[in-house]
């Protein structure tokens, strides 16, 4: 008999805080889309990622990570901090961005929101807002 915390014949441990996070029942689904999004994320995504990988900011970042029904653009765990890049679809679907962040929210997450255009044209100043976040938030 399969637990609710199985898949794919895998148990998954809630013994590490924030590291399962996923909705169990959609992770399937879920990982084989956040496959897709690390192998052809946005030029804003790449970019910022290189001022956050390898703990740069002091914190560990996670790419593409599954929170409950949702693929994050980058989290830190530790903090429960989402940082989510913007791109022109987000302005066609502000409903729901919001029910996600509300979601994201209730689950004691903090979402932080940036633009393409901001990221590109500074991502200094970006990853400083996210590590000034990230701090704020230990």
């Amino acid at each position: 008999m399969r637990s609710d915390n199985e898949v794919d014949g895998k148990e998954f441990k809630n013994d590490r805080p924030g590291y399962v996070t996923a909705d169990l029942y959609n992770y399937r689904y879920l990982k084989a889309i956040r496959e897709e999004l690390r192998e052809n994320y946005t030029e804003a995504e790449k970019l910022l990622w290189k001022y956050l990988r390898n703990k740069k900011t002091g914190y560990r970042i996670r790419r593409q990570h599954i929170i409950d029904n949702f693929i994050t653009d980058f989290v830190c765990l530790s903090a429960k901090v989402v940082i989510e890049i913007d791109g022109k679809i987000h302005l066609q679907q502000k409903e729901y961005d919001e029910l996600r962040t509300n979601t994201l929210n209730e689950k004691g997450y903090k979402v932080i929101r940036f633009t393409n255009e901001e990221v590109l044209s500074n991502p200094e100043y970006v990853a400083i807002q996210i590590k000034e976040t990230l701090d704020a938030r230990k």
